[in-house]
């Protein structure tokens, strides 16, 4: 009996071994711009880890093949997006709205699709050309990609890169034929993924800071996935006075009044079938004396049925917009637990340094948000500025807000003593004073605090990281005279004279950091840790006024394109600014590696592992013709080393 039970244990432990042999390492992919739906940019990967960070190097590095085209006009911009993996194959979007497809282990070009965009000519945007990413849906077991590429939608063949002949018009559908309030279609484009949702293609819009018209009114809209037709529009600027938010726009000004579009990311908890939209400032910018009153639901966080496009709850974190702090960044759901109690949360971060935390179902703030008195005097003809704003109990503000003579750059005496002497020059005051005549300083400038890049979240530690730059802009206005094309005399009285962020001879105006990433712990309402991000550009650091100055290590790199991505082995990455990709310890902010990237860096990194078992950090570098979607791993490897 004793010799078979033996003979049992061998033939069955033998078995297992030759199961496990046998198995192959388990494939995590990263089927969402954001991770998941709801935006957390989080990986439960550990294998890389800290300790074998020494060995992260540059594995592979793919080229896409965009350059400036003059039979069109058009530069390709920042090489901004963050790929998909899905069953072993990375999509990439390109800066001119045309995607490819990519061996996830090799980097290896399958297909690629050109969406001829650039027909269109040049786009207003400030910004430029850019597309950050792609959706995927799936028809039984056929894989869809999603483009949508500025004025279209197409349906493709993820084996193939083909459009479905079923959808739309042979693959292909306008997202702005139909459409109210339009005005110019070349004057709309799109810029971040868009959302799905059972057979619903969801999407925003961006439309041009720059122009002041009849501009587009802001509209999220809901495609049919199977067939092309428009299912929902929801627009974010009142079209009738029976809408709700009309009464908030005085003397019906809701009526020539465009922007309050949502060109972020958007955030969707599917289970509740809850979409969550970051709405942006209503025209224009920074002059509102055609625009009095709050301006509903422009700044806000808009939630949604997403079935029906139906709006659940609403807050408006900037009342009557004067400062461009447009919501940059798509919601992050979180689940946090509040002394004690467990939330489902959503955690919006803005331009202006604040993250507002709601409970999702029903908007109702986590912590108490407070109307403030605010600055409310102004010099600018016909403009009304709000007299309070919604200010947060908790988190505290993730970077520094308002701007004061002590600002000014300190890294010598010579230079404080040159920046406030330019500052005197301008109105100076805190968080929200209103813009002027003579230019008003703001902090942070008008593209933040925090930009598109948005933040990550560590379910572990309860930590919401995220990326803010630390720059002052000058907010400043001008009498109409007709004399910019691209301001119509009938619209505006009054037009952006300069909206751009201040530097004396070449030097910021404030002293550094001029970036840093943050650690807000969402379970207690505080700071956990927050730390310089980035060396600060070589034309900073060599500037003639800095010579023979002993500079810090991390000034704090001023580019605020792309934020960060957690994973589960206690890691944050997240690209300087600098070229060099980071890796931060979740709990402390070390700095505890960096790798050289070839450009730098404009995108969010992300991770997965494939069927061979190697985990891989992708991240996009570069703009224009200058570019490279960089992919690093463990181990020896090629195009680069740390």
């Amino acid at each position: 009996m004793k010799q078979v039970l033996s003979v049992l244990a061998v033939v069955v432990t033998g078995s297992w071994l030759a199961a496990a042999v046998a198995e192959p390492p388990k494939q995590v992919e990263w089927p969402y711009y954001g991770g998941d739906q709801g935006g957390m940019k989080y990986s439960a990967l550990t294998d890389i880890n800290k300790d074998n960070l020494s060995q992260l190097h540059v594995a592979w590095q793919w080229k896409h093949w965009e350059t400036p085209l003059p039979d069109y006009g058009t530069v390709p911009g920042f090489f901004e997006s963050t790929p998909l993996m899905i069953d072993g194959v990375l999509y990439v979007t390109t800066p001119y709205n045309s995607i490819a497809a990519l061996d996830a282990e090799t980097g290896k070009e399958l297909w690629r699709f050109d969406g001829e965009a650039y027909k269109l000519g040049q786009v207003l945007s400030g910004s430029g050309w850019k597309l950050r990413g792609t959706a995927f849906w799936r028809d039984g077991d056929k894989l869809r990609i999603f483009l949508n590429s500025r004025h279209r939608l197409f349906s493709l063949d993820a084996k193939t890169g083909r459009p479905v002949a079923s959808f739309g018009n042979n693959g292909a559908v306008s997202l702005t034929d139909g459409l109210q309030r339009v005005s110019d279609f070349t004057h709309v484009t799109q810029s971040s993924p868009p959302i799905i949702y059972k057979d619903l293609v969801i999407m925003g819009s961006q439309v041009p800071d720059r122009v002041q018209s009849a501009d587009p009114v802001g509209q999220v809209q809901a495609i049919n996935a199977r067939t092309g037709k428009r299912e929902w529009v929801f627009a974010v600027i009142p079209m009738s006075e029976r809408d709700a938010g009309a009464k908030s726009w005085d003397d019906e000004s809701w009526k020539k009044n465009g922007h309050g579009n949502v060109w972020a990311p958007m955030a969707l908890d599917e289970a509740r079938g809850l979409l969550y939209l970051p709405t942006t400032t209503p025209s224009s910018d920074y002059y509102g004396g055609d625009r009095k009153g709050a301006n509903l639901f422009a700044e806000s966080v808009v939630c949604l049925d997403v079935a029906t496009g139906r709006m659940k709850w609403y807050f408006q974190e900037v009342h009557h917009g004067l400062w461009d702090y447009d919501n940059p960044a798509p919601p992050v759901l979180a689940t946090i637990t509040v002394n004690g109690r467990k939330i489902d949360a959503i955690a919006q971060v803005t331009k202006q340094g604040f993250a507002y935390v709601f409970d999702r179902v029903t908007g109702k703030p986590v912590w108490p948000i407070v109307e403030k008195p605010v600055p409310s005097d102004s010099n600018v003809p016909g403009e009304q500025p709000y007299a309070t704003q919604p200010i947060p109990s908790k988190p505290p503000a993730f970077v520094d807000q308002g701007v004061t003579l002590e600002d000014a750059n300190n890294l010598t005496p010579e230079i404080k003593a040159m920046a406030q002497a330019e500052m005197k020059k301008y109105r100076l005051g805190p968080l929200y004073t209103p813009p002027s005549l003579e230019g008003t300083l703001q902090s942070p400038s008008q593209g933040g605090g925090a930009s598109w890049g948005g933040a990550a979240f560590d379910p572990g530690s309860g930590y919401l990281f995220v990326r803010a730059a630390h720059s002052i802009g000058r907010n400043r206005v001008a009498k109409n005279d007709g004399t910019d094309a691209l301001v119509d005399p009938e619209y505006s009285n009054m037009f952006a004279r300069g909206a751009e962020e201040m530097t004396l001879r070449g030097l910021p105006l404030n002293s550094p950091p001029y970036a840093v990433l943050t650690a807000l712990d969402l379970s207690k309402g505080t700071i956990a840790w927050k730390v310089p991000l980035g060396e600060g550009s070589p034309s900073l650091r060599n500037n003639p006024l800095l010579k023979g100055v002993v500079l810090p290590d991390r000034l704090g790199s001023p580019n605020s394109r792309g934020g960060a991505m957690v994973t589960k082995s206690g890691l944050v990455f997240i690209g300087g600014g600098d070229g060099y990709l980071y890796a931060f310890d979740t709990l402390t902010g070390s700095e505890v590696w960096r790798g050289n990237v070839p450009y730098t860096n404009n995108a969010n990194p992300m991770t997965y592992r494939t069927a061979s078992g190697k985990q891989f950090i992708v991240m996009a570098t570069g703009t224009g013709a200058d570019n490279a979607l960089v992919a690093f791993a463990l181990g020896g490897g090629r195009g680069g080393t740390p």
